[in-house]
């Protein structure tokens, strides 16, 4: 077993009879299958227009519901989601409880990440020991995207960054916020733009634009082993395309 703290998260508890019903108006993923016991569920908030606002997992963990969110994003996911929350019996408090994750034989009362095997599992109480894995290594070599970094508040859509293919969103559950925008990019033909993973020599800042003979093609994002996460335009992704002095191509 491989697990270390993450520290870079926040994880709050949702108490009241509604809590899970009202997320579930809320979010793009069925969080409700949580009511037949221990689980955890990857979803994300948007805005009325479709776009990302906020991504955090939902957890049962046998004995409490709770929401584990990236920190710096933590404060101002909540306040939305007691907005939105008017008359029903939920409340969201902050808690104590720390996170950690791992690789291997996950401990007692640890849960398997549902966004993708590669990421291990989530344990919540005990702290975990310093860093030790190369998540950016697992996340470049699955094209899986971070809050923050390729997850782009009031800018990113669920199904170009991936949020079909890693379980995030659900297209059977229902209404929730910015789900008509959702529905109808999934019955389009195909996506115009997305994340891919592409072959990097050199490297370059996240953020840097990314051109192929002298259009705009993207921006490359996180880099890790020669290879790294862009946000595409597909159909002018085709050859050898440059990220500042780094030279990029599709995988």
């Amino acid at each position: 077993m491989l697990g270390e703290a993450a520290t870079d998260r926040r994880v709050y508890a949702v108490t009241g009879a509604d809590a899970l019903p009202f997320l579930q108006g809320m979010l793009s993923n069925d969080v409700l299958r949580l009511q037949k016991g221990p689980g955890i569920v990857w979803a994300a908030l948007l805005t009325p227009q479709g776009k990302y606002l906020a991504d955090f997992f939902v957890v049962n963990t046998g004995e409490r519901l709770l929401l584990d969110i990236k920190a710096d994003i933590a404060e101002a996911t909540m306040r939305r989601l007691t907005m939105y929350k008017l008359r029903a019996d939920a409340q969201i408090a902050p808690t104590d409880l720390s996170v950690s994750r791992g690789l291997g034989l996950a401990p007692p009362g640890a849960l398997p990440d549902p966004r993708h095997e590669a990421l291990g599992w989530r344990g919540y109480g005990a702290a975990g020991g310093p860093p030790e894995i190369d998540w950016d290594a697992i996340r470049v070599a699955e094209c899986i995207p971070e809050t923050g970094i390729e997850l782009i508040p009031d800018d990113s859509y669920l199904l170009e960054t991936g949020f079909e293919r890693l379980h995030g969103v659900d297209f059977r559950k229902g209404c929730y916020v910015g789900q008509e925008v959702t529905a109808r990019m999934k019955h389009k033909t195909e996506l115009r733009k997305g994340l891919a993973r592409v072959s990097v020599e050199g490297s370059a800042p996240v953020g840097t634009e990314i051109v192929a003979e002298g259009k705009p093609v993207g921006t490359l994002y996180t880099q890790s082993g020669g290879h790294g996460i862009a946000y595409l335009r597909f159909d002018r992704a085709t050859g050898e395309m440059r990220a500042g002095d780094a030279v990029l191509r599709l995988v």
